[in-house]
């Protein structure tokens, strides 16, 4: 079965109605006939026939054993984060997202646990920093926000030789490009927020474990802390995930086209994007990913924050805002606005630039976007050189 027909049919009709929109249960409690005598549902923390069917969903689109829904990807994380104790230690990639990072250090270090961040597109630096004491090994592939690439499967083979769970955020490629428990990770995560809720309409987040035993653990910690997603936000993923394939497939060729066109580009430096060869790691996208994503980052010429804002502040097809994966395309200044938490010198030593520009491609045709960036180009060039000849 193909991936799109799949998730269709992986949406049950109400069995109930035959409703073929999941139905929102908006609904505190339930009614039992007798104390512990219920149809499966007593609380509503504890489970809701509708965010039932997207925590559902998202393990079959995984491969995973387990599925959990959660009010925000951060809080997806932090429960991850609840099965360790003092002394344990997370190995995590250099490039992280911002509020992970802060999570990281400021919540959890407090707690006695230790992170430590590498480069992990080297194999070799996860086999020198890795120790019995660590429990998480903590991957994004594709990082947020220079892209970088990690080889799933080789790091958790590493991993499970120190019994440590490989927690992989798929946010950036999604089940539709990629599965990494396919691959060997333990967990992955998700920001259902961009491209699983896809129109920049919710917050979300999702986790799902690759085993039973995994699983209930963190269906545990979900109930015991209540971090839950609520039944309209639940139904609101779902409705997203309906359309996945093709919105991921027709970011993902626009993306490529974006970044050809940045990597041409006179007034552009850098270009960070897993579909150009030029990349580090292009070969190794390539076999883990059916495509390359809707994501791309580059730095200008001109390496500095204040070009690298204005040229935010001129696209118009392209909105300055904080998220991605949405059918509206968007640009973000990384250092001043999602990695703004993270020290400056840990921020430009895993490759985030001050002048670092992150676009998330929608569902727009390419060459309008292209117009758009190169329109934007062009006018902070002209004003760069008319206070150069003023001066």
């Amino acid at each position: 079965m193909q991936e799109a027909t799949k998730i269709i049919h992986s949406i049950p009709v109400d069995p109930q109605t035959g409703s073929i929109s999941v139905p929102i249960y908006q609904t505190a409690t339930f009614v039992q006939e007798a104390p512990g005598v219920n149809k499966g549902f007593d609380y509503a923390r504890s489970n809701n026939p509708t965010r039932q069917v997207l925590e559902n969903l998202i393990a079959k689109l995984e491969n995973g054993h387990r599925g959990l829904a959660f009010a925000s990807g951060l809080a997806a994380i932090d429960t991850v984060l609840k099965l360790l104790k003092t002394g344990d230690e997370i190995l995590a990639v250099d490039d992280l997202y911002g509020g992970a990072f802060r999570l990281f250090t400021q919540v959890y270090e407090k707690f006695g646990i230790k992170i430590r961040y590498v480069d992990t597109t080297e194999i070799q630096n996860v086999t020198e920093a890795i120790s019995t004491r660590t429990k998480l090994v903590w991957l994004e592939t594709p990082t947020n926000p220079t892209l970088k690439i990690s080889d799933i499967k080789a790091i958790s083979r590493i991993a499970h030789q120190y019994k440590a769970l490989v927690v992989v955020d798929n946010t950036f490629a999604s089940p539709a490009l990629q599965r990494p428990l396919d691959l060997g990770a333990d967990i992955v995560v998700h920001s259902a927020t961009k491209y699983l809720g896809g129109h920049s309409d919710l917050i979300a987040g999702l986790l799902v474990a690759r085993d039973e035993t995994l699983g209930d653990r963190l269906k545990f910690l979900q109930n015991a802390a209540g971090n839950i997603l609520a039944p309209f936000d639940s139904w609101l993923t779902i409705r997203g995930i309906e359309t996945l394939p093709l919105r991921v497939e027709k970011q993902s060729r626009s993306g490529l086209k974006v970044a050809q066109f940045l990597l041409q580009s006179d007034l552009v430096d850098k270009v960070h994007y897993p579909g150009l060869p030029s990349h580090k790691n292009y070969e190794l996208a390539k076999r883990q990913q059916k495509h390359f994503g809707g994501i791309i980052s580059f730095s200008l010429k001109d390496d500095n924050a204040y070009s690298a804002v204005k040229f935010t502040q001129a696209t118009k097809l392209f909105k300055l805002a904080e998220s991605l994966g949405g059918v509206k395309s968007l640009v973000c200044h990384p250092a001043s606005m999602t990695h703004k938490s993270t020290p400056v010198d840990i921020r430009r030593a895993a490759g985030i630039q001050d002048s670092l520009i992150r676009l998330s491609c929608g569902i727009e045709d390419a060459e309008d976007l292209i117009d758009d960036l190169d329109q934007a180009l062009q006018l902070i060039h002209q004003k760069k050189y008319a206070v150069s000849f003023a001066n």
